[in-house]
């Protein structure tokens, strides 16, 4: 019967003095995770490169769900706790092999022992495991390089784990150790990616929204927050800025070189969201952007509309082709949402030629059209800010 689950989180091990703050906050949101999962507060024990999770008579698998969305874990195994003498430990290992649904063929024993203290070696440990295993057993061999199943043994200081299954994790850094940025989520295929992929490194984000009505629909701001609604899977609420946007456009149309549209549109959008992450106290700004994917998105583009904000702007998606994008899409499930048919403001005002290589000097000739101060400020003004949390999945059905 399993007791415990060993978490492993990899790269944190990497992060010298830091290391401690950052587990710090994987525990906590490992804790708030299955909370919200399981409605039940769990405590975890830390020790050398592990975190342990005490199951006190619990199913392991009730676990697996909240444990596989928490950035930071590497991977986490159900395991059994034995006392540190080698016959408890060889008994054990043949309960967790016998345990298995489906009986192997070959095994191999794995043993770690980071408690050098214990009297046995690895290696020497490995044979008497193995030899214990096959005494005991009929038809099964030992295989070193291709076997049915492995038996890990992790000799730490205070016991032995003892486990067969590794369950991959995320990865990634802790939700909470890398600041906060302010996510521009469109509603297409790739923002929401975008937005997972900053996630993972440890980066809170809040979403922002461009919204056009009477041009874009109310059905395209209801896709655009349940989009968010799958991203709170990862975290604990996501704040969803919907900027009212048609006045700025139709300005632009009215104004403007058709060809220039888009671009003098994505920078009033980043004046606009420099200005909100100003006032959330973000460090940064995201976006879906592919390099050459479209008009919007070749160098000289990005440049011209970049020039307008201060604040650093990442791309996670920018060296990706759609395929690659598309398929991570699919594996956090935010596709089948993307490709809804309902359109987003950039789309309805697409220019027959958009330029692909715009330049300032010709942008800022174009805007000066425009009373830009007022436009940009009047949009933050009216911005309806929507928090979508965590505990609203359910009525959804996305677990």
């Amino acid at each position: 019967m399993y007791d415990h689950i060993l978490i492993r989180y990899g790269e944190l091990s990497l992060k010298g003095k830091n290391q401690k703050s950052f587990v710090r906050q994987l525990v906590r949101n490992i804790q708030d995770k299955i909370k919200n999962y399981n409605g039940e507060k769990v405590f975890l024990d830390i020790e050398k490169g592990r975190i342990y999770l005490k199951l006190n008579g619990q199913a392991p698998e009730k676990f697996y769900e909240p444990l596989s969305k928490v950035f930071g874990i590497f991977s986490f195994s159900p395991a059994r706790k034995v006392q540190l003498k080698i016959e408890a430990i060889q008994k054990v290992a043949l309960e967790e092999l016998n345990s298995l649904q489906v009986q192997p063929r070959t095994f191999r024993s794995t043993v770690r022992r980071p408690n050098k203290r214990f009297p046995v070696t690895s290696p020497e440990a490995q044979k008497l495991i193995g030899s214990y295993i096959l005494k005991n057993t009929e038809n099964l061999q030992v295989d070193l390089h291709h076997p049915d199943v492995e038996i890990f043994v992790e000799i730490r200081d205070d016991a032995a784990y003892i486990y067969t299954n590794k369950i991959q994790g995320l990865g990634g850094l802790p939700l909470g150790t890398g600041g906060k940025a302010v996510l521009l989520l469109s509603g297409g295929i790739d923002s929401p990616v975008a937005g997972w992929l900053t996630m993972k490194r440890g980066i809170i984000v809040e979403a922002l929204h461009f919204y056009s009505y009477p041009y874009t629909s109310e059905r395209a701001k209801e896709k655009v927050l349940d989009l968010a609604r799958i991203l709170t899977q990862y975290t604990d609420q996501i704040n969803v800025h919907i900027v009212p946007f048609t006045k700025i456009q139709e300005a632009i149309s009215a104004n403007c070189y058709e060809s220039l549209w888009i671009t003098i549109m994505r920078r009033f959008m980043f004046r606009i969201a420099e200005k909100i992450a100003e006032k959330r106290k973000a460090l940064a700004l995201v976006t879906g952007e592919s390099l050459g994917q479209v008009a919007s998105q070749t160098v000289e583009s990005m440049y011209a509309i970049n020039h307008v904000i201060h604040t650093p702007v990442i791309r996670p998606l920018v060296t990706m082709d759609k395929e690659e994008i598309m398929d991570l899409a699919r594996r956090i499930q935010t596709y089948d949402i993307s490709i809804r048919p309902y359109e987003d403001c950039c789309t309805v005002f697409l220019p027959k030629e958009p330029k692909t290589k715009p330049k300032i000097e010709v942008c800022e000739k174009e805007e000066a059209k425009l009373d830009i101060d007022n436009l940009v400020d009047d949009a933050v003004k009216n911005t309806e800010i929507i928090k979508i949390k965590a505990k609203e999945k359910d009525a959804f059905g996305y677990f």
